[in-house]
């Protein structure tokens, strides 16, 4: 994660959900994100499917120049990038997994931006109800924040974070003997060692 919002949200999530996937949405803190609360946002899916905003903060709707709340989320992106996030975000909510994303913010006349996307599970009483909190952030402060507004967002990396990945298996090894022991006559060596 690059951006200093996501970084901060991603920590107070995995302290909070501890051992569990994900930590129950009522244990989110916004004193504990403050610096974050401006480019965060809430996702959540209606009654039809579509992924919309709960909320979005400020600095989010500043980007596209308009409230988002209760807007849907896919229509900001560009057609070659919708189904790829949507996808990615009915994965994040259906698996319990976070998802850093990188992507461009596309506006009239003016060259693209550099934005990052997280996208964080929120359980409701131990289980998904495919709530998601997140970021959604510029990388640099554009020049042309508050005059033009994003016209698109295009996908262009992302990958998971959370507990899946933390428990990564890394094999142990013993230390080697310093003799090799020769097996028989074959002339095969057979080094001790390897996994415990």
């Amino acid at each position: 994660m690059k951006h200093r919002a996501s970084r901060e949200l991603f920590n107070h999530w995995n302290s909070l959900r501890g051992a569990r996937l994900a930590p129950e949405r009522a244990e989110i803190n916004p004193a504990a994100i403050r610096g974050a609360l401006s480019d965060t946002v809430i996702l959540a899916r209606d009654e039809r499917g579509e992924t919309i905003f709960r909320l979005a903060g400020t600095r989010v709707c500043a980007l596209f120049g308009r409230e988002l709340k209760n807007q849907p989320f896919g229509p900001l992106w560009d057609a070659r990038s919708r189904e790829d996030i949507e996808t990615l975000i009915e994965h994040a909510g259906a698996e319990s997994c976070g998802v850093v994303a990188g992507a461009e913010a596309l506006v009239e006349d003016g060259a693209p931006v550099a934005v990052e996307l997280l996208v964080l599970p929120l359980f409701h009483r131990g289980t998904s109800d495919g709530r998601l909190i997140g970021t959604l952030a510029p990388l640099s402060a554009p020049a042309w924040l508050g005059l033009r507004t994003v016209s698109a967002l295009r996908l262009m990396s992302w990958r998971a974070v959370g507990p899946q990945i933390d428990d990564v298996v890394v094999p142990r090894f013993v230390d080697l003997p310093d003799e090799p022991r020769v097996h028989g006559d074959s002339g095969l060596v057979i080094h001790h060692g390897g996994r415990p």
